[in-house]
């Protein structure tokens, strides 16, 4: 099966922390939410570390620094080294050193972490789009309360002609209330503003997937991410596995009409996924099974047949897992148009 078709989940009969070297994981969903630590995260991934496996925190969220992102993490009780941590503002910062002269200045649009990063590649961050000789315009998210007044700044230099960089495009970022704006929703902004289009360095795009690579030499990497269409895409334009992760953005109808580059080598509830095998998805007539679960596709509708045990309950991804393999068969290389909504009801998921 290649990646550009896959139509089922995948199973493993390793523990995934045994089958690849090094977890890629994103932050934001999958490790916290809201600054509070997403529960089993800490001692799933202490497990992980303990049987071997390398972990690196790679994050779209480019406002804070790694060495902030390190010590938010420890205390969370996960201990985290800075050198463990990649952001979308560090592969912004190299993205945009490898088109200007060394030492150029570059208007920041966000928070400490970028003009960290533009420091760390010998750029100079500055405040004014009124700068002599600015070279570039960088943005990325600055948090909920950046002033209106930086888009407009931002949009000055542009509108001057000055090259305009994001750090990502993520329209949306969970937090302890809910779901909040982005800083693809602040680029939005600035786009509408000036009719311009910033180069983009994060997930999904290829210089986030090489600036990860190059700071952790992964051989053998597995991606967790909550987002379908950054830390899953970027898997996919990467060439490496995924799990996903069903504790933040994407909840399972989405994950049901995902198309290709947006289905996850594996799916699970949580960080404890990496500690544990994938069970198969097979086909059974003309449906799929995975555990004690069959979904099959009757007169446009997703069904999931599966008998209830009191004593030995079914476990409610596995159905998912069935689904997915009935839904992605059904959209083939586009997005599926089955009625879901009974079948996930059925799992609660």
């Amino acid at each position: 099966m290649t990646r550009q078709s896959r139509t089922s989940p995948a199973g493993s009969e390793r523990s995934l922390h045994q089958a690849y070297d090094t977890a890629l994981l994103d932050l934001d969903g999958v490790v916290y939410a809201g600054g509070e630590a997403i529960a089993y995260a800490a001692e799933s991934l202490a497990a992980a570390r303990a049987g071997g496996m390398h972990l690196a925190y790679v994050t779209n969220n480019a406002l804070r620094t790694p060495e902030a992102v390190a010590g938010h993490l420890g205390e969370l009780g996960i201990p985290t080294e800075a050198g463990e941590v990649i952001t979308s503002a560090q592969a912004v910062a190299r993205l945009i050193s490898e088109q200007v002269e060394p030492g150029s200045k570059v208007l920041v649009i966000g928070g400490e972490g970028l003009r960290v990063a533009l420091r760390e590649r010998g750029l100079v961050p500055v405040e004014s789009a009124d700068e002599e000789g600015l070279a570039a315009v960088v943005q990325g998210y600055g948090g909920p309360d950046l002033p209106w007044s930086r888009f407009a700044e931002a949009s000055y230099a542009i509108h001057r002609g000055v090259p305009w960089y994001a750090s990502n495009t993520d329209l949306t970022i969970p937090g302890a209330r809910g779901i909040g704006p982005g800083n693809g929703a602040a680029v939005e902004v600035v786009r509408i503003a000036t009719g311009a289009e910033p180069q983009v360095a994060g997930k999904p795009l290829p210089p986030m997937h090489r600036e990860t690579v190059l700071r952790t030499g992964a051989e053998r990497p597995l991606v967790v991410g909550d987002r379908l269409d950054t830390d899953i895409e970027g898997a996919f334009n990467g060439d490496v596995d995924s799990l996903l992760v069903l504790t933040g953005v994407t909840d399972a109808a989405q994950l049901l009409r995902a198309e290709p580059r947006h289905r996850p080598t594996y799916v699970d509830r949580d960080l404890r996924g990496l500690l544990t095998g994938q069970p198969e998805v097979v086909a059974a007539g003309e449906g799929f099974r995975c555990g004690g679960w069959t979904a099959v596709a009757v007169a446009g509708v997703l069904e999931l047949r599966g008998e209830h045990d009191p004593v030995d309950p079914l476990d409610p991804v596995d159905g998912l897992r069935a689904l997915c393999a009935a839904a992605w068969t059904q959209a083939g290389d586009g997005s599926c148009t089955l009625d879901a909504g009974k079948a996930l009801a059925r799992i609660g998921l």
